[in-house]
């Protein structure tokens, strides 16, 4: 490969909420940790070099987006997705869950009810929708034989029977790795313009896709799509820029764009990172070999990961991802309480995951790792989870002795 993505970086002490703030989170410091949505490699090196060029100039006043900047991000969404946007329909944030919480407060009042389909980004979705004193409606994934559904009778009964105002569509899905059909993204489309309900398609894991799958930007699974919607996507997660602060979303309906603007501005988010722009145009018109060989040893780790717990601990299941570098691992084979189960991650394995719960209650049983890291790296990881099969028998034991009520020294 032209990129080395075997590198380990030394990433500590480096303000890094994924590796330096473990013990103000709970967690031992000598954890390794796995858990956080953002990668272990190099960006780019011609996203570096752009960088460097602008910090040469040693000006950062206010910048505005130019024509360059909006050709690169439309070029990007019409080459790979087929998604033909036009300048106007660019809203930027600084952040996909800004994103997110400016579409709440701009279309939907309080107490209206908002839809999410667990387990998801739960803690920070519900954070959103009910620190902004609207109501949370779930419409949970069916998990069987090993991969997610949609419950389509579910969501249209919650979307009919609680008056669902706004459905917050998570495509590729975090934690559980979907890639949403062209069927089932027509089916909720349709319930959503039957009655009513504004989809706000958060895509920001988009470009991670593996083979055989296929990311369908919700706009253009259907025209009717289009004035309903808003797309919510950022270079953050394919080209590890999460700290740029760059999102650009996509608001083909005027009427919804000036209001969402509106709500920007008012909230005096009007403007962009001077280096986020600057990445965000360098990685859409450089950046296309880096994520194709970047796929390549995602795929790699993704194997790599499967094949170890095949051999070394089959109780954990590999949920199968079709996208994103987060994997989601089934440990409900151990029968373990999630407190127990997080506890001894962190005390006997020294490996820091997130736990399924914090996804919403449909997480019980699992943990989220990521991939996105140099082979070593993860397998490090894999080891370290692997040391807690030898306390599996004890913690039984416990259990049996509580539910028994037996006591033991």
């Amino acid at each position: 490969m032209k990129y080395n993505f075997d590198e380990v970086l030394n990433l500590s002490k480096s303000s890094s909420l994924k590796y330096d703030f473990a013990k103000e989170m709970g967690v031992p410091e000598s954890a390794l940790p796995l858990w956080e949505a953002d990668m272990d490699f190099r960006i780019p090196t011609e996203a570096t070099e752009a960088l460097l060029n602008k910090a040469k100039h040693s000006v950062f006043g206010y910048m505005i987006l130019d024509d360059d900047y909006r050709n690169a991000v439309l070029n990007w969404c019409s080459s790979r997705y087929g998604f033909n946007a036009k300048p106007e329909w660019i809203v930027t944030t600084p952040g996909g869950l800004c994103a997110l919480a400016m579409a709440v407060r701009s279309f939907t009042q309080e107490h209206e009810a908002i839809l999410i389909q667990g387990p998801v980004f739960y803690y920070m979705f519900a954070n959103i929708i009910s620190g902004n004193k609207r109501k949370i409606i779930d419409n949970s994934l069916v998990y069987k034989n090993g991969r997610y559904h949609i419950d389509l009778d579910d969501f249209e009964r919650k979307v009919v029977e609680n008056n669902v105002k706004m459905f917050i569509l998570c495509n590729p899905h975090n934690p559980v790795g979907r890639v949403w059909t062209k069927d089932e993204l027509y089916e909720m489309g349709q319930i959503c313009l039957r009655n009513n309900c504004l989809v706000v398609s958060d895509e920001i894991h988009c470009d991670i896709v593996y083979e055989g799958y296929k990311h369908h930007n919700f706009t253009t699974v259907h025209e009717s799509f289009l004035e309903n919607t808003l797309v919510i996507t950022s270079p953050s997660k394919a080209f590890n820029l999460a700290g740029m602060q760059t999102t650009n979303v996509f608001v083909a309906n005027e009427k919804l764009r000036i209001k969402y603007t509106a709500e920007i501005s008012n909230s005096g988010l009007g403007s962009l990172n001077t280096m986020g722009q600057t990445a965000c145009k360098a990685v859409y018109e450089h950046g296309r070999e880096w994520l194709s060989e970047l796929l390549q040893y995602l795929k790699g780790n993704l194997e790599y990961m499967k094949n170890y717990f095949a051999e070394h601990f089959p109780q954990v299941k590999v949920v199968e991802p079709e996208g994103t570098y987060l994997i989601w691992l089934d440990f409900t084979a151990l029968n373990l309480p999630q407190n127990k189960l997080d506890r001894i991650l962190f005390d006997k394995a020294d490996v820091w995951l997130s736990s399924g719960v914090t996804f919403g209650h449909q997480g019980s049983g699992f943990q989220r790792i990521t991939i996105a890291c140099p082979r070593k790296t993860l397998e490090a990881g894999l080891q370290r989870i692997c040391k807690i099969k030898p306390y599996l028998g004890i913690f039984v034991f416990q259990i049996l002795c509580s539910v028994l009520g037996v006591c033991f020294l």
